[in-house]
């Protein structure tokens, strides 16, 4: 009797450890397939970043090129005040002219770490300060020395970097921004402090906002058209 007690007792004890042998062997594989799908993420987002990097490269290149030339066409017409002074708008209008003038500067530092942060600044949010800048009449607008123009995209690369114009210019958490803006002082200090300021501090985001002179840099890409043509 004792004897058939210890048979069944080892025969449930190799049963459980088969069973949690079997658990640890899935655990394992399971563990494997998450290791190889998150490298596979991490390849794909190098992949991606490295191609950004040379497209902006390439845009650098080409925006020197036609600097250049245009430089060229411009010097050509320099007695021809109207000409000149249209070229200038024109360089304005799309960026690739440096510009000074009243307006506000926001600093917007990202603690990330202090547990006072409910949640780190986000694309969305720089997304959203633009179009809200935009929308006060904002002439010019740059972040972290990036020029904001027609083009201009503001993504996420991998975790935590962010990319405005493909270059990257911060880490997700205890990072500063400075958001630079050329427009009405009034009208801009107005909308940032009660559309965007309010529920950055609330969030626990240190926002600064001053009225300056400011100087926004020239957007340092350029333009390429591959499938808009003029209409004839």
């Amino acid at each position: 009797m004792v004897k058939k007690n210890i048979i069944a007792v080892l025969t449930v004890a190799a049963v459980a450890i088969g069973f949690l042998v079997s658990i640890q062997m899935q655990i394992q594989r399971e563990a494997d397939l998450a290791e190889q799908i998150q490298q596979q993420r991490l390849n794909q987002t190098k992949a991606v970043l490295n191609s950004l990097q040379e497209k902006n490269k390439q845009l650098q290149e080409e925006y020197a090129r036609l600097t250049e030339e245009l430089e060229k066409y411009q010097s050509k017409d320099t007695n021809n005040p109207y000409i000149a002074a249209r070229l200038d708008k024109l360089k304005i209008m799309d960026g690739t002219m440096k510009v000074q003038g009243p307006g506000v500067r926001m600093v917007i530092t990202d603690t990330g770490t202090d547990t006072h942060v409910v949640f780190p600044i986000t694309t969305d949010d720089l997304r959203r300060i633009i179009n809200t800048l935009k929308f006060a009449g904002a002439e010019a607008v740059s972040i972290n020395g990036q020029r904001v123009i027609a083009s201009t995209s503001i993504v996420m690369s991998g975790s935590s970097t962010i990319l405005v114009n493909s270059v990257p210019i911060s880490r997700i958490g205890g990072t500063t921004y400075e958001i630079l803006a050329i427009g009405n002082q009034d009208t801009l200090v107005d909308y940032l402090t009660k559309l965007e300021a309010i529920p950055l501090k609330q969030a626990g985001i240190k926002v600064d906002i001053f009225r300056e002179i400011v100087t926004i840099p020239s957007y340092k890409g350029g333009y390429r058209f591959e499938y808009a043509k003029p209409e004839l």
